[in-house]
């Protein structure tokens, strides 16, 4: 009966009264069917609801998710057909019915059929939502207006999303549908019970996305009413998780996000990781009501034996560590086990999470207890060759020296070995915030320091005297002011009174400032000028031209300002000629002055020559030339002085705020 009511309606349109005997006759005959003797049905499984605040989370089995698809709406196969026919003539219909009362009359018709037929529904309603058209999202908007009906619809969409054994086009055709039913003010309300678990799966879509193969073939989607271009897949995931975050009443997740950059990462194939973890921080601050559940779903896939699951729930586990009131759900042992346990992975990925974690942990208030256990992960990260284990440990370790009773006398022995190298990484990232951990390091230390208390911090200190200041002409913005703001400090802590000579240099590349800056230190640390000499001559070999440069300049103050007594002839003949001195049996060699006068920057010859006539000049003063040979210098022997070496302007671009606004520079 119901077919050929449907079969006459096909050549006239369907009003309400019609759709409506046609969903009561589906009803009837879906009655007639259920009435027959069977076994009971098995139980719809009910939603979990989320944890509360003040209870502990529970992690629901693998086999009780609570997107598994429900079995107790099994339809009869004759119904499950009317039911699709009623959707199709549904989808053709709604355009031509008049705004009002009918097309309200019918779209409760689909809002009451899909109470108890949702997963035929859904099955119905997914394969004409591509390409998408306004009918298809008018249908799926209307399911969105009832609480019950769209609890029911978006459990069908999150177990297509899913997708266990759905092709790719049900994945996107189900993202659409969320995205329109999640757009619908109040919708999001319907998911309490299963928020954490369609958030997490919308994220993880955008990793298995990320990571697929970007070929020309990807479906891309279209509407009438859209402006611009198809949207991709990823775009309507995007979208989708935007939707459901606002309608939550986490606006500010997504302001944050946008202007972190985090949407772009988050679809980036190798910085996936890393928009889930600034999408995890955004939560942290501003979507706290949502963290333990997304703890407690996050739990089980940390084991999980798919990828994209497992890395995008360590990452946003890594995130919510930053969570005091979260982490309390676990032990605190229990977390810094996994975390350790991380650090034992092959995958570096999964080994620069675990580092993070540790950060977060240290940032938190009560856990400096810990830190015996956290440093020796840390500093051994430090020798790793990835760039992002590196950063992940240099990170983790200022925030350890931020906390309350940091052990600044042991990282200051610890890192003796370890941070000077990291100093001249080839890494520009590495570089900056190695030279930043340093200045943090003085900066807690600079009480000690002050009266002579720190000895292993002021070697350091010393010790990374010359690469910083070499590192003010670094190509990488980033490591040049974090150099700069390094010496800032080290210049409070040791009270040198060379502040303004420091950014002077910085910003204007001023020989006069560098000249004052040799004096002092020439003055002040005597015995250390041979290793002040030694560092700078290997940076003569730089291949930046910059560098290159500020190394010949460095040399030519130094020997200017230094005393006959205090350097050796065979440092002079290894300045000039590139030969190091044996160490261990072994002859090291380093560029020098002499190999610099054929450099093909022109900048550079000029300064090498002018630096050049300066060791010469030492060396006579030392009455010791008999072993040193200086090829193209001319030496006057009736003027026993030792004029200041004179430097031409430097060419390289400055990184002078007075240049950048056009305004004039000092003098």
């Amino acid at each position: 009966m119901a077919g050929g009511v449907w079969g006459r309606a096909r050549g006239a349109p369907v009003g309400a009264l019609t759709l409506t005997a046609l969903a009561e006759g589906i009803r009837a005959s879906q009655g007639e069917h259920m009435a027959a003797p069977s076994k009971d049905p098995e139980p719809e499984p009910e939603l979990e609801p989320e944890a509360e605040p003040g209870s502990e989370p529970t992690i629901p089995p693998a086999a009780q998710e609570p997107c598994s698809p429900p079995h107790a709406q099994d339809p009869a196969p004759g119904g499950s057909r009317q039911v699709h026919a009623l959707v199709r003539g549904l989808l053709v219909q709604v355009p031509s019915l008049a705004e009002g009362r009918p097309r309200r009359a019918a779209l409760r018709v689909l809002s009451s059929l899909a109470l108890e037929h949702s997963r035929d529904v859904v099955r119905a309603l997914l394969p004409c939502s591509l390409p998408p058209d306004w009918a298809a999202a008018e249908l799926w908007r209307s399911l969105s207006r009832n609480q019950r009906v769209s609890g029911q619809v978006l459990v069908q969409l999150l177990w297509a999303l899913k997708g266990a054994a759905g092709p790719k086009q049900e994945a996107l055709a189900a993202t659409l549908a969320l995205g329109e039913m999640l757009s619908v003010s109040g919708c999001v309300g319907a998911t309490r019970g299963f928020y954490p678990h369609l958030l997490l799966a919308l994220v993880t879509q955008l990793h298995e996305l990320a990571q697929g193969p970007g070929s020309p073939d990807t479906p891309k989607v279209w509407a009438p009413s859209h402006r611009g271009p198809p949207r991709s897949h990823t775009s309507c995931t995007v979208e989708a998780l935007k939707a459901l975050l606002t309608g939550d009443g986490s606006r500010m997740v997504v302001t944050c996000m946008e202007q972190a950059g985090g949407w772009r990462r988050l679809v980036g194939a190798h910085t996936h990781l890393e928009g889930v973890l600034l999408l995890a921080s955004a939560m942290v601050a501003h979507a706290d009501h949502h963290l333990r559940g997304l703890f407690a779903d996050l739990l089980p896939r940390l084991r999980s034996a798919d990828d994209a699951q497992r890395l995008t729930a360590m990452a946003f586990f890594t995130g919510l560590l930053q969570s005091w009131p979260t982490t309390r759900l676990l032990r605190e042992e229990v977390i810094l086990e996994r975390l350790r346990a991380w650090q034992g992975d092959p995958e570096p990925t999964v080994r620069w999470l675990g580092l993070l974690g540790l950060g977060h942990l240290a940032l938190n208030r009560g856990k400096v207890r810990h830190v015996t256990v956290l440093l020796p992960a840390l500093l051994g990260a430090l020798a790793e060759g990835d760039a992002r284990l590196v950063g992940a440990a240099l990170g983790a370790l200022r925030r350890i020296l931020l906390q309350p009773r940091a052990p600044v006398r042991r990282l200051s022995t610890e890192l003796g070995l370890r941070l000077p190298p990291l100093l001249d990484d080839a890494r520009d990232s590495v570089r900056a915030s190695a030279a930043g951990l340093l200045g943090t390091l003085v900066r807690r230390g600079q009480g000690g320091l002050r009266v002579g208390l720190r000895g292993p911090l002021r070697k350091l200190v010393l010790k990374s005297l010359v690469p910083l200041l070499l590192r003010l002409h670094d190509p990488s913005l980033d490591a040049a002011e974090s150099s700069e703001w390094t010496l800032a400090r080290c210049d409070r802590a040791l009270r040198w009174g060379l502040l303004e000579e420091v950014v002077t240099v910085a910003h204007y590349d001023s020989p006069e400032a560098l000249s004052r800056v040799c004096h002092r230190l020439v003055q002040w640390y005597p015995g250390h000028v041979p290793s002040f000499l030694s560092q700078t001559q290997g940076y003569l070999s730089s291949p930046e031209d910059p560098l290159r440069r500020a190394a010949a300049v460095l040399i030519g103050f130094l020997v200017h300002h230094s005393s006959p007594s205090r350097i050796s002839s065979d440092l002079l003949d290894s300045l000039f000629q590139g030969e190091g001195p044996t160490r261990q049996g072994v002859r090291s060699w380093r560029g020098g002055l002499g190999q610099l006068q054929s450099d093909p920057e022109p900048a550079v010859v000029a300064v090498a020559q002018v630096s050049s006539q300066q060791v010469a000049l030492l060396a006579r003063a030392q009455r010791c030339r008999r072993g040193l040979r200086f090829p193209g210098v001319r030496l006057s022997p009736t003027r026993p002085a030792r004029p200041p070496p004179v430097y031409p302007d430097s060419p390289f671009q400055r990184r002078s705020l007075a240049g950048r606004w056009g305004c004039p520079g000092p003098g």
